[in-house]
């Protein structure tokens, strides 16, 4: 999935984005760079092109299940910072797994370890981030 130019859609600070199937960056270079090879950046959006697939192929469902998770989680920005995007299953998913380039070989049909997060409290997710924030 090569990677396209769009700084507009992106807010300040993010490399990149995943957008119905696109992946938009900020500026060509870093557009070239997720184009070049395979990169952290570029394996956290392959995963987020994974989950989508793993909600029935289904982008709205996708995003709905991603903003109904980031809504539940705004309650939390008081106790971290931008911890309704944090805690948000699909992205404890994908950072945790980021680092991992082989970690897309084994989810065939979509990757489903976010429904693992969804199942957690709150709590739960916070605990289980700033625990793994300290082995960093």
């Amino acid at each position: 999935m090569p990677a396209v130019v769009n700084a507009f859609w992106l807010p300040k600070g993010y490399e990149g984005l995943t957008f119905f199937g696109k992946i938009l960056t900020p500026t060509q270079e870093e557009a070239d760079l997720f184009n070049s090879g395979y990169s952290v950046m570029k394996n956290h959006e392959m995963i987020h092109l994974r989950q989508a697939q793993s909600t029935g192929d289904s982008w709205i469902r996708f995003y709905l299940l991603y903003i109904w998770y980031w809504l539940k989680g705004l309650r939390m920005n008081r106790r971290m910072k931008h911890a309704a995007y944090l805690l948000n299953p699909f992205e404890m998913e994908a950072y945790r797994r980021m680092y991992d380039l082989h970690y897309l070989d084994h989810c065939e049909d979509g990757c489903t370890e976010w429904r693992q997060y969804a199942k957690m409290s709150l709590k739960e997710r916070l605990d289980l981030w700033e625990g793994e924030k300290v082995k960093r």
